[in-house]
Formats: structure tokens, sequence, C-alpha cells
């Protein structure tokens, strides 16, 4: 059966390439030290579970030394000029949006049909884990479509990539160790004692006083952290569950839903998330690093008053 391990022995093999052709690149400077980073990270996907709480702690402190004393260089992976890349793209024109469109395309084709398929009674995939198996396929087709339109070599993927890891640095890592974070918040039971800050300070003696709380919360406390992910156990353990669900019975599937997207709102309108919104003002090479934060905050802020509206409309059953 086909599950997260197979997930992550995909990502591991993909971050391993990375690590192999950062040793070889003479014309970084920090070449080991890239290669030791990307190698550590691929051996957290390759070997997790085998290394143990203690093993992966201690791995991410030494990405994190690496990262914040030596500092990550920026390779040259053998990759097309950016005037092959301009005619490639002239000449494919809107073909060129096809390897992408492709990958969500499989993902949701692969989460309806795959987990019901079967090979001699057994399940061909994890139930639960369809969505990302599906994700991790559609990768793949994405990127065969993508070499053979682009009529590039099998080794392009893992040159190309190593170049955008190598722009994008250690910022890849947020969203797993935000997300880590916040589960760690939520085992230090951080969410009953926001869920009593709010019941003391704030008026949520109502319905829509309760959703509203839990929105902006989740838009906040998603500013401080970066990540929505890490929000969520937090907000959703001192608000939604006691509030929303418990004290108001509220559905728990929209309110996780609409929360989620709420959170989403604060990704926009912080720096926190660099690598949403700081990476892409430097890979444009803008003067202002703020200013993608700038223009989404207008468009976060409406999105977040419009999930706060329809969870009051269809959180509550009655």
């Amino acid at each position: 059966m086909i599950g997260l391990h197979e997930v992550y022995l995909v990502a591991g093999a993909m971050f391993a390439l990375f690590a192999i052709g950062s040793v070889g690149d003479r014309a970084n400077p920090r070449r080991f030290t890239n290669t030791a980073f990307w190698g550590l990270f691929a051996l957290s996907f390759l070997a997790g579970d085998a290394l143990g709480d203690l093993g992966n702690g201690a791995l991410v402190i030494a990405m994190v030394l690496l990262a914040g004393i030596r500092g990550l260089g920026l390779g040259q992976p053998k990759t097309t000029s950016a005037e092959q890349r301009t005619a490639s793209a002239q000449r494919l024109g809107l073909k060129l949006f096809v390897p992408a469109l492709a990958i969500p395309l499989t993902t949701l084709l692969g989460t309806l049909l795959l987990k019901r398929m079967t090979i001699h009674g057994a399940p061909l995939i994890d139930p639960k884990q369809a969505t990302l198996v599906s994700l991790t396929l559609g990768a793949v087709v994405g990127m065969t479509l993508a070499i053979t339109l682009l009529r590039q070599p099998w080794s392009s993927p893992a040159h190309d990539g190593r170049r955008l890891m190598d722009t994008v640095g250690w910022a890849a890592l947020l969203p797993q160790m935000l997300a880590s974070l916040g589960a760690v918040f939520a085992l230090a039971g951080v969410g009953p004692v926001i869920g009593d800050l709010a019941t003391q300070s704030l008026a949520v003696d109502s319905r829509i006083a309760a959703v509203c709380a839990y929105t902006a919360g989740m838009a906040l406390f998603t500013m401080v952290m970066g990540n929505a992910f890490a929000a969520f156990p937090v907000m959703t353990a001192g608000i939604g569950l006691p509030l929303i669900v418990g004290r108001y019975g509220g559905d728990v599937v929209v309110m996780s839903a609409l929360g989620m997207l709420s959170g989403f709102c604060g990704t926009l309108m912080t720096p926190m998330a660099a690598n949403f919104n700081l990476v892409p003002a430097a890979l444009l090479e803008l003067r202002d690093r703020h200013a993608v934060i700038k223009v989404q905050v207008p468009t976060a802020l409406l999105l977040l008053a419009f999930n706060t509206v329809v969870m009051i409309a269809f959180v509550f059953p009655d």
C-alpha cells in the first residue's frame, strides 16, 4: 500500500540529488555548506522514522547552525540561459502551462479515484493519504510533461530544482518548522491559555463574537507564527472547540475549513511567511522587500471579512 512513507522517499531522493549536485559545484564558495544542509534535509525524509524525535531534533539544530553560522551559497548548476528560456516560451506559447496545470488535475483525479482502487482486495494507496500521494504523482506527471515539451534532458529537473532551492535557501524549511512549532504549542497547552485570555478580555458572549474572535485570532496568530498550520491547533483548542463548537453547537468541519482560510489571510500580511512574501520580492529584485505584502493586505482583509461572514452564516446548524 502506497502511503506517506513513499511520499517521503520521493522528497528525500529529490533533496539528496540537490546535495549531490552541490558538492561538485565549484562555482559556489559555500558548496560544502549547501551539501550538508540539503543532505541533512534529505536524511530527515529518508530516515526520519529511524532517527526518532531526539535524532530529528538534533538534525534540525544542525541545519539551523549551518544556515545561521556559515550560511548557504548560490550555486551555478548546468541549466539553460535566459535567452534559451525566452525562445522556448515563445515557441510553446500557452502550452507552457500544461505541465503546471497537470499537477492539480492529477491531484484531484487521484484523490477521487485512486483511494477506491484495490489490488487483491487490499487498497492501492492509504485512503487517509490519498491527497498527498496524488500530489506527489501529479508532480511526477508535471515534471515528465515539462521535460517532453521543453525537450530537456532528464537531469534538468535536478539542476533547475537545485538552482531554485539555492535561491530560496533556508526559507524552504519554514512551513515544516512552523507547523511543528504549532504542534509543540498545542502539546504545551498554549491553546487553553489563549482561550482563557479570550473569554476574560473579549466579549465572546454571543455566537457572532465567538466567530469573530476565532477568525481574527487565526489571522493574527498566523501573522506571528508565519504559518496557518501552526496557528490552527492553538486557536482551535483555545477558541474554536470550546466556544464555537462546545458552547454554541457549531459544525466542527465548517469551522475548521473556514478557520484555516482565515489563517491564510494572515499569511498574506506577514514577513514571517518569508518563503511566500520575502522570497518572491528577492527573486524579482524589488527594491522594497515588503512590496508583496503591501499589495496583498487589502485582499487579505477583504477575504478575512468574507470568511467571517460565511462562517457566521453556515457554522451553526440552526
